[in-house]
């Protein structure tokens, strides 16, 4: 019998981040800035990540209208060519929201809402199938195992207070994200940028009240992930191939 010996090893993943900036102002927007901060945090405790930014006031999404509706509701086999090119762009960012480990999204407050541009993406990338399904249970999301950071800024304070109700920006990106599976989110506001007495310092105290979780290590373990123990003895070549053969068959039954 041929004994082969697998030891566990580790690999380190690097860390994929998503930058979605709203605002339609370039050079004085305060959600930029403060989104900004959130990506330079994240880089001084991750100094090898790798940032991916979608600028929607530069990639411009189009407002969801009948062609689109009617392409995300037609079978991929039976697109004409004008839906083929709207699947692949919706797709296209979708898959940034898939390979991303952390996202985060500058969402300043217009007209106790988020920018048309960033409703917009919602549009373009809540699609099931893609970032949910459905299932007995009702509807899954299935971007799962991310970290969501919202970079909030208004010129009134709605975190508390009269104005509180007005809020629709925070709630509707974070039920939003949820719907897709992304639970663990964190909120950083920078309040009251209107409001002489708070303005001064709001963004400051905003910038400095941001904390960024600890991520563990994406890791892998050997070909076969099941195994505890750090050594496989006693396995023939055969077996062992077997076994391969059966998991990659299991796999793509899914």
């Amino acid at each position: 019998m041929q004994i082969i010996l697998l030891k566990k090893f580790k690999i380190q993943k690097m860390k994929n981040i998503l930058h979605i900036i709203s605002s339609p102002r370039v050079e004085v927007s305060a959600s930029r800035k403060l989104g900004k901060a959130v990506i330079e945090k994240i880089q001084e405790k991750y100094p090898d990540v790798v940032v991916k930014e979608r600028d929607l006031s530069k990639d411009s999404i189009p407002i969801l209208e009948e062609v689109h509706i009617n392409t995300f509701f037609t079978p991929v086999e039976s697109h004409s060519q004008e839906q083929a090119a709207i699947n692949e762009y919706s797709t296209g960012l979708i898959s940034e929201l898939q390979e991303a480990d952390i996202i985060v999204v500058d969402s300043p407050m217009y007209n106790f809402s988020v920018p048309a541009s960033l409703r917009a993406y919602f549009d373009f990338t809540s699609r099931a199938g893609y970032t949910f399904k459905y299932d007995e249970n009702g509807p899954k999301g299935l971007l799962n195992n991310k970290k969501l950071y919202i970079a909030f800024t208004s010129g009134n304070i709605y975190s508390e207070g009269p104005y509180q109700v007005y809020d629709s920006n925070v709630p509707y990106v974070k039920n939003i994200f949820g719907f897709y599976g992304v639970t663990d989110v964190s909120v950083f506001r920078a309040e009251g940028l209107s409001i002489p007495g708070i303005q001064e310092t709001a963004m400051e105290k905003a910038i400095e009240a941001i904390i960024i979780d600890q991520f563990s290590d994406i890791t892998r373990k050997g070909r076969l992930t099941n195994l505890q123990s750090s050594f496989l003895i006693g396995f023939s070549q055969s077996r062992f191939d077997q076994l391969e053969m059966e998991k990659r068959a299991k796999a793509r039954s899914y």
